[in-house]
């Protein structure tokens, strides 16, 4: 049977095009030929030969992956369930295909078990007051270990930090006793400069007589502006002193 030539150009146009690939900027392609590793391929139209070579395709840009929430047990045995995200992309497709199977899906459950480790080395003060030292340092963990699968981790980011009621209430009561003591430990040191205040003021006073005379008129001037029916009236000293002597 003779096979004309249009169907043999018809059947090599579809070959042809079928064998195109397409990569857009953000992509890149990985090649095989028979099976072996033989590049990368950048963006643009891109020819595969049907049987003899595949592309594996990849993502350069950032994909932002969510860890669900993980039971954490602080340092200070506090139960706390901890989510976070974390950001990452693909800088050596080669890595991303050769060294790893699913690259994102290996990213999260290595983030798990990071989240968990780290931060159940810290008190749970520290986890809700140094949440930046925290995820700089679950960053760095994250960076080493992806560097070999061709990843970059970018940022991580601690979402939500999750306490039961009997925690939440604690902390509350601890919150109201410290305000309390600082209420008290501003008290104490106003008591303490008015005290300062006065003996200073008690001793320019006994050096110079005139003014403790003048004082004894002003406060003998702010009671008559009240309605009092008894006046105290102070002596002074140097007019009582002679009579005690005699």
């Amino acid at each position: 049977m003779i096979v004309s030539l249009p169907v043999v150009i018809i059947i090599a146009v579809l070959l042809l095009f079928s064998s195109l690939r397409i990569l857009k900027e953000y992509e890149r392609g990985v090649m095989f030929t028979f099976g072996r590793y033989t590049g990368v391929k950048g963006p643009g139209v891109r020819l595969v030969l049907p049987v003899v070579q595949q592309m594996k395709k990849l993502e350069l840009r950032t994909v932002v992956l969510n860890v669900p929430k993980q039971d954490v047990i602080s340092r200070d045995n506090v139960s706390v369930k901890v989510s976070a995200v974390i950001y990452f992309r693909i800088v050596d497709p080669e890595k991303a295909v050769l060294q790893v199977v699913n690259p994102v899906d290996a990213t999260s459950q290595l983030a798990q078990t990071t989240l968990r480790s780290v931060l159940g080395q810290h008190e749970m003060d520290e986890m809700l007051a140094q949440r930046d030292k925290l995820n700089a340092a679950i960053q760095q963990i994250l960076d080493l270990n992806t560097e070999a699968w061709g990843m970059k981790v970018t940022n991580v980011e601690i979402k939500d930090i999750d306490l039961d009621e009997t925690m939440i209430r604690a902390m509350a009561r601890q919150a109201e006793a410290e305000r309390t003591r600082r209420a008290k430990v501003i008290h104490a040191e106003g008591e303490k400069q008015a005290a300062q205040t006065l003996m200073e003021a008690a001793k320019m006073l006994a050096t110079e007589p005139a003014s403790l005379q003048l004082r004894y008129m002003q406060t003998l001037s702010d009671i008559t502006n009240e309605k009092t029916s008894t006046i105290v009236f102070p002596l002074p000293l140097d007019l009582v002193t002679p009579l005690i002597r005699r």
